[in-house]
């Protein structure tokens, strides 16, 4: 973890040698990075941070990049920022320390026989749609809006839960809608909302493949299909 907050510091630095000394917008003299260049430096950034299972706030990250850039006032220290950063990749790390141990192959072949069954019986229902990848969902209100691209972002509320009924992960229960890129994903989420409307409410059935194959992920066993209810709110389009 020391070893990110060192790379995070680096690059940081890196970037801000590159926009010049003084960096606030009415200055005359900047140098004014084209669109080409601020991407690639956000892609170079964001290849820093790529941790699996982990989604930002975008709108906050970029915030606190053109707060901290423009010489405006940020809502904190930079030492206090370091910490947050460290809390939050101690936090990562025990939740990676905590990870199920991996089943065994009796346990991940009655769960892959398990899923195959119900996906089997489930795609006879006539409401039910199936793809050639095997994701198969349901509309239950057809929305009226966009489809999505693969490179969008969506927001979403959504309940996810396993063939017994647990709940693994629920916006709803947090009261809050997830915003998320379709391209970092499980793949079913991927595919699905591309089929979906802006506005359309609709159940998704993802076999193991196209969710987290025979991996178990805290209480999601391997060789799991998962069951989504979802509200698919809108695209969204990121200003930063």
């Amino acid at each position: 973890m020391k070893k990110k907050i060192i790379v995070f510091a680096l690059v940081f630095t890196l970037v801000l040698v590159l926009l010049g000394c003084n960096n606030r917008p009415d200055n005359p003299n900047a140098y004014v990075m084209d669109r080409d260049t601020s991407y690639a430096i956000g892609m170079y950034l964001a290849s820093q941070f790529q941790i699996p299972d982990v989604h930002y706030d975008y709108r906050a990250l970029m915030d606190g990049f053109r707060d901290f850039n423009e010489m405006q006032e940020t809502r904190f220290s930079m030492d206090h920022a370091y910490m947050v950063i460290q809390a939050a990749f101690e936090q990562i790390a025990a939740r990676d320390a905590t990870m199920n141990e991996p089943l065994s192959n009796e346990q991940l072949l009655a769960n892959l026989e398990a899923s195959r069954l119900f996906l089997e019986q489930n795609g006879r229902r006539p409401e039910v749609n199936t793809t050639a990848s095997g994701l198969q969902y349901e509309i239950i209100v057809q929305g009226t809006g966009s489809r999505p691209l693969a490179s969008d972002f969506v927001q979403v509320h959504y309940e996810g839960s396993l063939l017994d009924g647990t709940v693994f992960d629920s916006s709803f229960a947090r009261g809050e809608a997830a915003i998320f890129p379709l391209d970092a994903v499980i793949p079913g989420w991927t595919e699905a909302f591309q089929l979906l409307h802006e506005g359309s409410e609709a159940i998704l059935y993802i076999p193991p493949d196209l969710a987290y194959g025979q991996y178990t992920r805290e209480i999601i066993p391997g060789n799991s299909t998962l069951i989504f209810r979802v509200e698919f709110i809108s695209i969204l389009t990121l200003e930063f």
